[in-house]
């Protein structure tokens, strides 16, 4: 297959400008395009990963990849998917932000590729010293408010109200595909499937300005769940590329626990397994999907991608431990990610008898259920049944002086942070 053909079979290609110019255009030259990401926060998360994938993919096939941090746009705030007005960020907010998107962009592009390397890009170089007399008269002249106004992204906020800061963002990210056409020969630009209005008035105006010009524009789908709720999103908030923000284990967690309706689906999305390889999963979900062999392929692929090999042992290590119980051969790191939702108690003390903390932290309502509990076998301290009513913990008891963890019946957790 070629490069369009393994994008249709995964799925990739939403909507396309020229599908035979672009095939044509990409086996008879190296092709320069670009995708953009605002600074709208302090990390990018998985919703960002398709259209960074997906220029991975074009230069893994030869081409060169711009990523454009938007460091002017994620000033102005784009309209598109969005139901209301942005809050606007601070100009040194967003500036610190968009360096740690650089940070993260650089784990999926070879910078340092000997043929094509790809290459960062800000479009406030350009945008941050554009007067508002050149700006109107040499860009904004080229656009019709009908034109505009006809734009989905506008469209849908007529109705609640848009302001002219995030009408102009259309331009502004016109002006940044003109910009790299004419700085870069960038003949491409993809982006999620909300950005096709954008991407179209970025062509418009390379045809308005640049003559004979032949530029394309291509979109990735909007990645869905088949349960209807939204990709990306779990009881903690958005699944973010951020170790800090959201743990390799969370981040491992997040992918096996893949609706069987989905796995195939973003193992074509977000992997760089083969046809084969994904076919043949297709096949062992179908034949025995309580092996999970689709998830867990899915699970290391993203976590070794995003996190590398040793977060990806460590999350497998963490996952097997709480499965079997097998508390104590965990680290306190490991039991700081494992154990990040459970509740926890606070204990300041060399040592505390087991009766008294199973109350003290509220696991059980009194010491008569703590007595029961212990004596029938439901409590376990790092992995171990405790059948004492008299033991008493100490520092022993923890793992490095930092934690215990405490199960009550099969399933319920619960974490002893020491002071």
């Amino acid at each position: 297959m070629d490069l369009l053909q393994d994008l249709q079979w995964r799925g990739l290609i939403n909507q396309v400008t020229d599908e035979e110019g672009l095939r044509k255009l990409l086996s008879e030259e190296k092709v320069t395009l670009y995708s953009g990401f605002d600074p709208t926060a302090d990390s990018l998360h998985i919703g960002h990963l398709l259209p960074i994938l997906t220029l991975r993919r074009f230069q893994l096939a030869g081409h060169q990849p711009i990523a454009l941090v938007g460091g002017a746009t994620g000033l102005i705030g784009d309209p598109s998917g969005k139901k209301s007005e942005r809050t606007l960020n601070a100009k040194e907010v967003v500036v610190q932000w968009s360096e740690r998107i650089k940070e993260q962009l650089s784990r999926f592009l070879d910078f340092e590729a000997a043929d094509n390397p790809a290459k960062i890009a800000n479009n406030y170089d350009w945008i941050g010293s554009l007067d508002v007399i050149s700006f109107l008269r040499d860009v904004g002249k080229h656009f019709g408010i009908n034109y505009m106004l006809a734009k989905e992204s506008v469209q849908s906020r007529i109705e609640t109200g848009i302001s002219f800061t995030e009408f102009s963002y259309m331009i502004l990210q016109s002006l940044d595909f003109l910009k790299l056409y004419q700085n870069e020969n960038c003949r491409l630009q993809i982006g999620g499937s909300d950005q096709w209005g954008n991407i179209t008035a970025g062509l418009e105006l390379i045809r308005k300005t640049e003559e004979e010009a032949k530029a394309f524009g291509l979109t990735v789908p909007l990645v869905t769940k088949a349960d209807g709720t939204k990709f990306g999103k779990t009881e903690g908030g958005a699944v973010w590329l951020d170790k800090e923000k959201t743990s390799p284990y969370e981040f491992y967690q997040f992918w096996i626990n893949t609706d069987d309706r989905d796995v195939i689906k973003y193992l074509k999305y977000f992997t760089f397994l083969s046809k084969e390889e994904i076919e043949q999963l297709e096949k062992e979900l179908q034949e025995a999907p309580e092996k999970r062999a689709a998830q867990k392929a899915l699970a290391e692929e993203m976590t070794k991608l995003v996190h590398g090999e040793e977060a990806l042992k460590q999350a497998i290590k963490i996952s097997e431990a709480l499965f079997s119980g097998s508390i104590s051969t965990l680290t306190a790191d490991e039991i700081e990610q494992g154990f990040k939702d459970v509740p926890s108690f606070e204990y300041e003390g060399e040592e505390v008898a087991l009766v008294e903390l199973l109350v003290a932290s509220k696991i059980v309502p009194s010491k008569r259920q703590a007595r029961e509990d212990v004596t029938n076998g439901a409590i376990y301290v790092n992995g171990e049944r405790v059948q004492d009513v008299n033991k008493v913990l100490t520092k022993e008891d923890s793992i490095e002086g930092r934690f215990t963890v405490i199960r009550r019946g099969k399933k319920k957790y619960y974490l002893i942070r020491y002071k």
